[in-house]
C-alpha cells in the first residue's frame, strides 16, 4: 500500500466511476485500474464493485475509504504546514456550501483565492446542510456553510447571520384590494394592496411545496408547527428552491423561504411574500468546522474568507429586509 494508491481508490469511490477518476488524476484508466487492483491484492479485500453505472463501494471499500480520506488529509496537512512556514499557504481545501449559497459565493470564493492564496488548490462541493456537517465530521469536507445545524461533538460552529422565513405564494395570491376592506370602490378598480404579514397559526390552510424531512427550513418548520399543534398541507416534497418557485409561481402550493432566496431565484414580481410571525422564524446560517481535525494555515484563510464573503452577503441581506 502506498499513497499514491490510496489517492486513486479515495478518487474512484468519490466519482463512482474509473473513467472520471482518471481525467480528474491526468492518469491512463488501464494505468489507474491497475493500482486499484494493486491495493485490493495487497490487502485482500475486494473494495470496489462494477455496476453498469460506473463503481460503488464494497463494506470492506465502505472501511478503508474513511481511513484512506483522514490519511491523505494528514499527509496534506503535513506538507501545507512545511509550506506556510516558507511561504504562503499551498495544498487543497474542500469548502462546502448549501446550494443557495453556492449560486452566490462560488465565483467571489474563487476569485478571492486567485488573489489571496495563488498557490492554494480550493474544491467547492454543494449539499444539503445535514450532508454538509456529515461530510465535515467525516473529513472529506474541510469547512463549510450550513443552515440550522443540529448540535454534533464533532462540528463546530460560529453563526454568520439569520433571515427571517416568509410564505411565498404566487403573486396573484394573498392579495386585496384596499375597497373591499374599508367598502369603497375608489378609482375603479384600486391597486391590489400586499398583506405583508402570515400568523403562523394561519400557515395550515396552505398547500405547501416544501424539502424533504432532512432540510434545515423543513426542521424549523415542522417544529414549530407541532408547538403549535398545527397540521401542516404537504403538498409537493421538493428540496431545489428554484424548482420550488417553478411550482408556486405555476400555481401547485406555496413555500416558506427567505426573501433573499426569492429574489435570487429570478422574476420576484411573480411572488407575493409575506413574513411569518407570532411567533417568527429564522433561518440561520452558520460557519461550521471539524471539532477534532487540527486547523492548517491554508484552512484558517479559507475559514476568513469563506466569514467574509457570508458576512458581506449578511448585510446585504439586512439591506433587502429593511
Amino acid at each position: 500500500m502506498n499513497l499514491k494508491q490510496l489517492e486513486y481508490f479515495v478518487r474512484v469511490a468519490e466519482v463512482g466511476s474509473f473513467s472520471k477518476a482518471a481525467v480528474l488524476l491526468d492518469i491512463a484508466q488501464p494505468a489507474l485500474s491497475r493500482q486499484v487492483r494493486l491495493l485490493e491484492t495487497d490487502l485482500r479485500a475486494v473494495l470496489l464493485q462494477r455496476t453498469g453505472r460506473g463503481v460503488v463501494l464494497t463494506e470492506a471499500g465502505k472501511r478503508l475509504f474513511e481511513h484512506a480520506v483522514g490519511i491523505l488529509q494528514l499527509v496534506a496537512q503535513a506538507r501545507e504546514d512545511l509550506e506556510a512556514g516558507r511561504d504562503e499557504p499551498t495544498g487543497r481545501v474542500v469548502i462546502g456550501l448549501p446550494p443557495s449559497m453556492g449560486r452566490l459565493l462560488t465565483l467571489p470564493l474563487v476569485q478571492g483565492f486567485e488573489r489571496r492564496l495563488p498557490k492554494a488548490r480550493l474544491a467547492i462541493v454543494e449539499g444539503l446542510s445535514a450532508h454538509i456537517t456529515e461530510w465535515i465530521a467525516t473529513g472529506r469536507v474541510d469547512v463549510g456553510l450550513v443552515l440550522n445545524p443540529q448540535t454534533q461533538e464533532a462540528i463546530e460552529v460560529q453563526p454568520v447571520f439569520e433571515e427571517a422565513l416568509c410564505l411565498v405564494s404566487p403573486a396573484q395570491a394573498g392579495q386585496h384590494r384596499q375597497g373591499a376592506q374599508d367598502g369603497q370602490g375608489g378609482q375603479g378598480g384600486q391597486q391590489a394592496q400586499e398583506v405583508e404579514e402570515v400568523e403562523f397559526a394561519g400557515l395550515g390552510a396552505y398547500p405547501l411545496v416544501i424539502p424533504e424531512r432532512t432540510h434545515a427550513i423543513r426542521r424549523v418548520i415542522e417544529n414549530q408547527a407541532a408547538l403549535s399543534r398545527i397540521k401542516l398541507q404537504v403538498a409537493w416534497e421538493v428540496s431545489g428552491v428554484q424548482s420550488m418557485l417553478d411550482l408556486v409561481r405555476s400555481g401547485h402550493g406555496h413555500a416558506v423561504l427567505t426573501r433573499a432566496a426569492v429574489l435570487a431565484g429570478g422574476r420576484p414580481e411573480a411572488f407575493t411574500v409575506r413574513e411569518l410571525t407570532r411567533p417568527r422564524l429564522y433561518s440561520r446560517l452558520f460557519l461550521a468546522t471539524s471539532a477534532t481535525k487540527p486547523s492548517t494555515p491554508l484552512i484558517r484563510h479559507a475559514v476568513d474568507l469563506l466569514m467574509e464573503l457570508a458576512r458581506n452577503r449578511g448585510h446585504e441581506v439586512d439591506h433587502i429586509n429593511s
